[in-house]
């Protein structure tokens, strides 16, 4: 079957990291609180004029370094991110234009912390159809750009980095088996951003009904996980990895839990990076390859839930 093979993946974490010690010079909290609640230690932070197009094209190169493919082989760019440079243009044609690439398309995917998954259906689409051979997916934040610093339900949460994967058209058993994308346009007000463009005319900053994006992600991420399985007819017994939208350390364990899955089995980046959006997921995937854990042939499981409500999964044969 012509399935989309994942060739390389690449990552890049902004120099500045700002500690838990370091959230409780801004709002009323400590290190322990934080971790206790979330499980995060740190987060990276981008430097005054470091743009998401910055983070997105140091990952983008090395996921092709890793892959071994020039850049002018790739046919289409799909950039997940709820924090673009701009209003417009597309921030993944200005990435295209700093790799060099002057062929193709180019295009933004807005889905927040699903931006990865629905990026990645997205691929699968063009890749299985023949439109494309080769696919840059990158998912690259900036949320420090939208967070209120008084907040403390929401700032202490994330933190900014990119991470991608090159994608091939190839005969194989290996590569994306299946991807779920869904939407509930009904969950708006529990998490966003309280501005936009046609709005208020600012970017706005974030808000967040924790306790009810807590009990969707814990119900919606298991099910999407089971519906992948259930489609390509595996058991969850052949799950080698789970690599889920990395929120919080609660909603990782509580979305394990609900599958009967071991936590071991479980790939987490939540305690060095926080929360990071449309790059989490690709991040958590880099650092397993890297790690080792991640192996050809083995199974991955990469359920998210974002704000729209948006959620899906993606279920790869790497």
């Amino acid at each position: 079957m012509r399935r989309a093979v994942v060739l390389g993946t690449g990552a890049y974490l902004p120099e500045r990291i700002m500690t838990n010690a370091d959230m409780e010079k801004l709002v009323e909290t400590s290190h322990q609180w934080i971790v206790e609640r979330t499980g995060i230690e740190e987060r990276h932070i981008a430097a005054d004029g470091e743009v998401t197009s910055d983070l997105a094209v140091k990952a983008a190169n090395q996921a092709l370094q890793r892959a071994g493919v020039a850049p002018d082989t790739i046919d289409l760019i799909i950039l997940a991110t709820t924090t673009p440079d701009d209003t417009m243009p597309s921030t993944a044609t200005k990435v295209q234009h700093k790799l060099g690439i002057t062929r193709g398309a180019a295009f933004d995917i807005n889905a927040a912390c699903s931006g990865f998954v629905y990026a990645m259906a997205v691929a699968n689409s063009f890749i299985v159809s023949g439109q494309a051979k080769r696919v840059l997916v990158i998912g690259a934040e900036t949320y420090s750009r939208i967070l209120d610093w008084k907040d403390r339900g929401t700032c202490i949460l994330f933190g900014d980095g990119a991470a991608a994967l090159v994608l091939e058209a190839q005969e194989s058993e290996r590569g994306i088996l299946f991807s779920s994308i869904h939407s509930d346009g009904q969950y708006v007000p529990l998490l966003g951003t309280n501005g936009g463009v046609s709005s208020t005319k600012t970017a706005g900053t974030m808000f967040m009904e924790g306790k009810e994006i807590f009990r969707h992600a814990v119900s919606k991420m298991p099910a999407a996980v089971e519906e992948a399985l259930k489609a390509v007819d595996l058991p969850l017994s052949a799950v080698d990895w789970l690599v889920p939208h990395q929120a919080n350390m609660r909603i990782l364990s509580g979305v394990a839990h609900k599958l009967h899955l071991s936590e071991e089995k479980v790939i987490c980046t939540v305690p060095k990076h926080a929360n990071t959006s449309a790059a989490s997921i690709p991040l958590a995937l880099h650092t397993g390859v890297l790690d080792g854990r991640i192996k050809q042939g083995q199974l991955i499981a990469c359920p998210a839930l974002g704000a729209g409500l948006t959620w899906g999964c993606t279920l790869i044969r790497w």
